[in-house]
């Protein structure tokens, strides 16, 4: 059974940093696209930040560019959020998944349970 498991998101202040972790247990982990998403409550969820197995490509949303980062460790099965200059629109419960086909929509094949980050203005 595949899981995935997200950790590091807690209660920072607006302009402060937090990382988060990501372990799967896939066999084959570097093989897989993996992303991060969020959702906030009455909204779909919202693509943030991939990284692309084959060529270690990254992609962001616009809204986070410049200010989070996306990198992999596949010795540690391990995908990370670098979130920095953190704004209270941040706010969300983030996902991992992973993904063998998609990178920006959220038709990924495993997703993790979800870890959540408040940003206090």
């Amino acid at each position: 059974q595949v899981q995935l498991v997200e950790s590091g998101g807690g209660l920072v202040q607006a302009g402060g940093s937090l990382r988060l972790s990501c372990a799967a247990s896939l066999r084959t982990f570097s093989r897989y696209t993996m992303g991060w998403f969020r959702q906030t409550p009455g909204k779909e969820r919202e693509f943030v930040a991939a990284v692309i197995w084959n060529v270690a490509r990254t992609q962001y949303a616009d809204s986070v560019k410049g200010r989070f980062t996306i990198f992999r460790d596949n010795a540690k099965n391990t995908v990370y959020l670098q979130m920095n200059s953190l704004k209270p629109e941040d706010t969300a419960v983030y996902y991992c998944a992973a993904s063998r086909t998609s990178v920006t929509t959220v038709d990924y094949e495993y997703w993790g349970q979800g870890t959540q980050v408040t940003v206090s203005s």
